[in-house]
């Protein structure tokens, strides 16, 4: 009897056990969807500023053309990616529009009215710091997501985690190549 009610009381621990486990994965889950959701918030802000830039930047009648096409497709392809919810696409979508803004807002140097302009200015403070919250914001996206990937692959929680199909979830990193320094001579037409 007594080998009964210890068998039963070590399941009941297990069960427990199991339980805590699985809750602490759902959690870590959900501070993944959320450090994401905070990302996203951001970067429907910036969506919706680009489109402001590009129009002031328009009204400057000599403004390279070029520049602003590359900002719009670079903003399109980062939607696209947020839309699809693909961390991955994003990133590179994100180094492409990092690269693209660097080039617009050197490009704008040149032009004098445009650096006067009260419009353009506002909304390039604005989509600075847009930039920086959304660098804040992926640091601690990709911290849960460490955790959670960490603690999915940890036993016995990799058990559980096995159990319940929890599943690594992808960093958020913007892709090296295009995070590279803007190449003024080609922003300036060759001049440095």
């Amino acid at each position: 009897m007594f080998l009964v009610v210890v068998i039963a009381a070590l399941a009941v621990a297990l069960l427990l056990y199991g339980v805590m486990i699985y809750n602490n994965l759902v959690g870590l889950k959900h501070a993944v969807a959320q450090a994401w959701s905070n990302i996203d918030v951001l970067l429907k802000q910036r969506h919706d500023e680009l489109p402001k830039l590009v129009e002031v930047c328009k009204q400057s009648m000599h403004f390279e053309q070029e520049t602003l096409d590359r900002v719009i497709r670079a903003r399109q392809q980062v939607q696209e990616a947020r839309a699809a919810q693909n961390v991955g696409a994003l990133g590179r979508a994100e180094g492409a529009l990092h690269g693209s803004m660097a080039r617009l807002f050197a490009v704008a140097e040149s032009y004098p009215d445009l650096k006067t302009n009260e419009s353009f200015g506002h909304l390039q403070a604005r989509i600075s710091g847009l930039e920086e919250s959304i660098a804040d914001r992926r640091e601690f996206y990709n911290a849960a997501v460490n955790a959670n990937n960490v603690r999915i692959e940890q036993f016995p929680d990799v058990l559980v985690a096995r159990l319940f199909s929890f599943n690594p979830a992808v960093f958020f990193k913007v892709v090296d190549a295009d995070k590279a320094d803007v190449d003024l001579k080609i922003s300036f037409g060759g001049a440095a």
